[in-house]
């Protein structure tokens, strides 16, 4: 490895680091303003992990901290990801979690506004803000992505309908317990914050490849692209140039 590439890593890493506390910061400061000031449940098990301690303080009297319970349920998940996505992209997010929960339970409760629609929708707006952050320098923010990721990646399933239903029925158990006031904003907050989380994802957009070949290297091509559990289609054509046969193979990844 050159001299050149040494620093590139290390100015890679550096930075990486450098967003990851960042955005766990951000998340820890979102959690104990606006978040415990709507006495709302985020999606995920972040949301989990708030309906535990909530019911933990409603019906036994004792405050739970955030972190052991957030470590605790992604402990699993990690353990999935780590062998079917990769290591360094597994504990780059693991940093993530143990850093947010860490900073959560440090710092202390600061409600910035007590109206719940503002604290919906900025709650939101910052909370994926912070979780695009990580997908800038490719980490997520753990929990759900730790399934997401192999499902849709191995199994081609749309892994978030799974976890579309997931949120729904935690947030019926959050709207049964605590009032379905706090689950209707709770699922504007979750709204507001995959909104920005698509604004900002890099990799999370769609592209159409138009790819011109000839017939006896098409089938080469599309091998490969159906090994991304993508597929095509295939468009006979005529080249105009010399008047030979050829394939448009036409895909959206």
């Amino acid at each position: 490895m050159t001299k050149t590439n040494r620093q590139d890593r290390l100015r890679e890493f550096v930075i990486r680091v450098l967003t990851i506390c960042l955005s766990s910061l951000i998340v820890a400061v979102n959690l104990k303003s606006f978040v415990a000031a709507g006495d709302l449940f985020p999606g995920g098990f972040t949301g989990i992990a708030r309906l535990i301690q909530r019911c933990a303080l409603e019906f036994g009297g004792v405050e739970l901290p955030f972190g052991p319970i957030n470590l605790a349920l992604n402990a699993v998940p990690a353990f999935i990801s780590f062998k079917l996505v990769g290591k360094r992209f597994t504990l780059y997010s693991c940093l993530v979690i143990f850093l947010s929960s860490v900073f959560t339970d440090l710092m202390p409760s600061m409600p910035i506004t007590e109206d719940v629609l503002l604290v919906c929708v900025f709650g939101g707006i910052i909370n994926g803000f912070a979780c695009g952050l990580c997908l800038r320098v490719r980490v997520s923010s753990g929990g759900t992505d730790f399934i997401a990721i192999p499902l849709s990646e191995r199994k081609n399933i749309n892994a978030w309908n799974i976890i579309l239903c997931a949120n729904a029925c935690m947030l019926v158990v959050a709207g049964l317990q605590f009032g379905w006031d706090r689950a209707l904003y709770s699922m504007l907050y979750q709204y507001a914050c995959t909104q920005v989380i698509k604004m900002l994802d890099p990799d999370g957009r769609r592209a159409t490849l138009l790819i011109v070949t000839g017939r006896e290297s098409a089938g080469g091509v599309c091998a490969q692209i159906q090994d991304t559990n993508h597929t095509a289609t295939l468009v006979e054509g005529v080249g105009l140039y010399n008047g030979d046969p050829c394939v448009m193979i036409y895909s959206v990844v």
